[in-house]
């Protein structure tokens, strides 16, 4: 990746001054299709964003000190229509840079009915991610993909649908793998099946009417292999937005494909708390998403 693509650099961190935080364009030489929109990027309260046509990576880095050599990178959700940057993105990057994983928060392009786009932006940066990890500290077989809501869809869907590096390809980071090791849905979409996906979500991904081909495709309970990732999965009985049949049918899949997984849905918490801290039985769920990647072994 190019220096020139750094384009805010070494900003002093909100923990202990002890991360450097920086962005990164994930396309610096121009992504490889658009999504067709041509409104201004717009920001509704200073942190959620709309009309994203431009894919950015936020990196927030531990201290020497504390590093695990693990990341993450992290997918706001939205319902595909916009991007939840604080509490679903900016405030667990910095949340896990503070116990020593690195926090990547992807901006990534709203699919506008283009619905591979979301899953580009994605891939690319799990790639770009490893082909920094000696620069930035981070081991690569250590780099997890997290989501809540529309982007635990996206989350879910690259840990899915995956490719271990395209040896052929003429760019170098293409040749590297894109498959997450690790996935943490939050209140994740899961399926565009009529009877229990988030209708919003759907439409945004894969537009009005049906086709049954994205149907099954962005379906990820039906996408599960004996390759899919461990995952770590996070919702509420509650949650009145995205039925929970999304999480238990997603994690029946997993255990049918003999894939590690730990699902754990609280009784309160309706749907969005990501890192809000609302005094719920939820807020629990960051310390035990830790304890999670401690036990797996991927962090000590």
């Amino acid at each position: 990746m190019k220096e020139s693509c750094i384009i805010l650099i070494m900003v002093m961190s909100l923990f202990n001054g002890a991360a450097q935080d920086f962005t990164l364009k994930v396309w610096p030489d121009g992504a490889p299709d658009r999504n067709e929109i041509t409104a201004p990027e717009e920001m509704i309260g200073g942190v959620r964003v709309k009309n994203v046509s431009e894919a950015v990576m936020y990196v927030y880095l531990p201290s020497k000190e504390k590093n695990s050599g693990a990341a993450v990178v992290i997918c706001p959700g939205g319902g595909y229509a916009m991007e939840c940057m604080d509490y679903e993105g900016y405030d667990l990057a910095k949340w896990l840079a503070e116990r020593g994983v690195a926090g990547i928060v992807l901006k990534y392009r709203l699919p506008n009915t283009h619905h591979q786009i979301p899953s580009e932006d994605v891939r690319r940066t799990i790639r770009t991610v490893r082909s920094n990890s000696a620069k930035w500290g981070i081991q690569s077989n250590m780099v997890g993909l997290a989501g809540s809501s529309a982007g635990g869809h996206l989350a879910a869907t690259a840990g899915t649908q995956f490719d271990n590096g395209k040896p052929d390809a003429a760019d170098p980071i293409e040749r590297i793998s894109c498959r997450p090791d690790f996935l943490l849905l939050l209140y994740p979409v899961i399926t565009m099946k009529e009877e229990f996906t988030h209708q919003g979500s759907r439409k945004n991904l894969i537009g009005e009417g049906y086709n049954r081909d994205l149907v099954n495709k962005y379906s990820n309970e039906l996408q599960v292999t004996p390759h899919t990732p461990p995952v770590f999965m996070v919702l509420s009985d509650d949650d009145k937005t995205v039925p929970p049949k999304n999480s238990i049918e997603f994690y029946s899949a997993l255990k049918a494909n003999n894939v590690p997984a730990e699902l754990h849905i609280f009784a309160k918490g309706g749907h969005g708390f990501g890192m809000k801290h609302n005094n719920i039985p939820a807020d629990a769920w960051p310390d035990m998403f830790l304890n999670w990647l401690k036990s797996a072994g991927i962090i000590k």
